[in-house]
């Protein structure tokens, strides 16, 4: 049975003692939290005893709660368990467990959770769209310093690498993302060399680069160690091996500090980020690419995804109208990402490399002197194909002075037809 259990002991209670002793008084609280958090109350049993604490359960339509109380040593235990057969209660439970604690104000608390069954894995693309992937089980879930990590294998994509609760990577779809982030910009360069890196913690990014024959060194800049460690772990078929080539230098730390203080240049910066929100958001900030720019070496180019046009049209708009403003030649690209569940965006910025300007022929070419191995995604066909735009996406990322340009472009094709 899919379901979450959230398991909790409670110490040094800081409340006001009665809190601990009346179980009446509390019954009352807890329906009035329960039925705040979402869920729903079947009924309920507390039972008092004589000059000491409470025991009590709650049935829920989703299933249970229940709690015992230690006045004596200010302690308690707390059982929260919800099925997610037919809707995902987990949010709920949570919001139930951290108020139940809030209100005994602990000192300690020691807090078990235990996913049970498969897991319907949701990866929203917007406030009102989304996909799921059910899992069979979860390996793990860390706690961060920066955010949570968890890993889950799945039927359809092996494991899958998530953060925050969003989807990152996985085993079985991984080249569809890493491949079109490097292979662009990287095969339109004629002799690239060094490298960067921005998070790409995973190493598939830097695994992609590496097949480059000219690349003397790749910095992967990556600020959660964990981050690492777990794709060390677990996800060899993402970075196969790439963490044991003397090619790769990893530096754990703030990607935006590094380039604003590096005197290196590099002939590729790839950002391979989490979404421009909460703390990433400054990563995509102008002065920071501005600051990307004065990093990179006479040819050099900055790629990055900058989202979903269909799902979040207004950020892909936003991103390409702060990059066209800060290099010379912005080539947007779109590409479907299984994992993402969307048709995804990503742009090459420089002021001398315009990928675009390669055709299929040519970069085959550069594929086969290079002998880039097991590319299961990108080829010249593919290269050509990922920057054709649909109209729709031209007009989200095309800044107002290139539709100018475009349109005098078509009407003078026009006069000239008519004469």
């Amino acid at each position: 049975m899919n379901g979450l259990h959230l398991i909790g002991d409670l110490g040094g209670c800081r409340c006001d003692p009665q809190l601990l002793l009346d179980g009446k008084r509390f019954e009352a609280v807890c329906l009035d939290l329960v039925r705040a958090s979402g869920l729903t109350v079947m009924d309920a049993r507390f039972h008092q005893f004589e000059g000491s604490g409470f025991t009590g359960a709650v049935v829920l339509a989703e299933s249970h709660l229940a709690i015992h109380t230690w006045p004596e040593t200010k302690s308690l235990t707390l059982d929260v368990y919800v099925c997610n057969f037919s809707a995902d209660n987990s949010a709920k439970a949570r919001k139930l467990f951290e108020q139940i604690i809030e209100h005994f104000e602990p000192a300690e608390v020691a807090r078990h959770e235990i996913d049970r069954g498969e897991h319907l894995l949701m990866e929203p693309l917007n406030d009102s769209t989304g996909f799921y992937i059910k899992a069979g089980r979860q390996i793990g879930e860390w706690q961060t310093k920066y955010q949570k990590l968890q890993v889950y294998d799945t039927p359809h994509y092996g494991r899958i690498f998530r953060l925050d609760g969003y989807n990152m990577t996985s085993e079985r779809e991984e080249f569809v993302y890493h491949e079109n982030l490097i292979h662009p910009a990287l095969s339109a360069h004629a002799a690239p060399k060094k490298v960067l890196i921005v998070g790409g913690g995973d190493g598939g990014s830097s695994e992609e680069a590496l097949k480059h024959p000219s690349v003397e060194q790749v910095t992967m800049c990556e600020i959660d160690e964990d981050v690492v460690k777990i794709a060390k772990e677990h996800f060899f078929a993402v970075h196969r091996g790439a963490f044991d080539n003397p090619k790769l230098r990893v530096l754990i730390g703030d990607g935006m500090k590094f380039i604003r203080e590096t005197h290196e240049r590099f002939d590729l910066i790839a950002l391979d980020l989490n979404d421009p929100v909460g703390p990433a958001e400054a990563l995509y900030s102008a002065e920071f690419f501005q600051q990307c720019r004065h990093a990179l070496a006479p040819g050099g180019a900055l790629v990055l995804h900058i989202g979903a046009p269909v799902a979040r049209p207004e950020r892909v708009a936003e991103l390409a109208q702060r990059l066209n403003g800060i290099f010379r030649i912005v080539r947007p690209y779109t590409m479907y990402i299984p994992l993402y569940g969307a048709q995804w965006a990503m742009a090459v910025c420089s002021d001398k490399l315009d990928p675009k300007s390669l055709t299929a022929d040519e970069i085959d070419r550069r594929i086969e002197a290079r002998k880039l191995q097991d590319l299961r995604f990108y080829n010249g066909e593919t290269h050509e194909g990922v920057f054709a735009l649909p109209n729709f996406i031209r007009d989200l990322v095309n800044p107002p002075r290139l539709k100018q340009q475009a349109r005098g472009r078509r009407l003078g094709v026009v006069r000239a037809a008519a004469k």
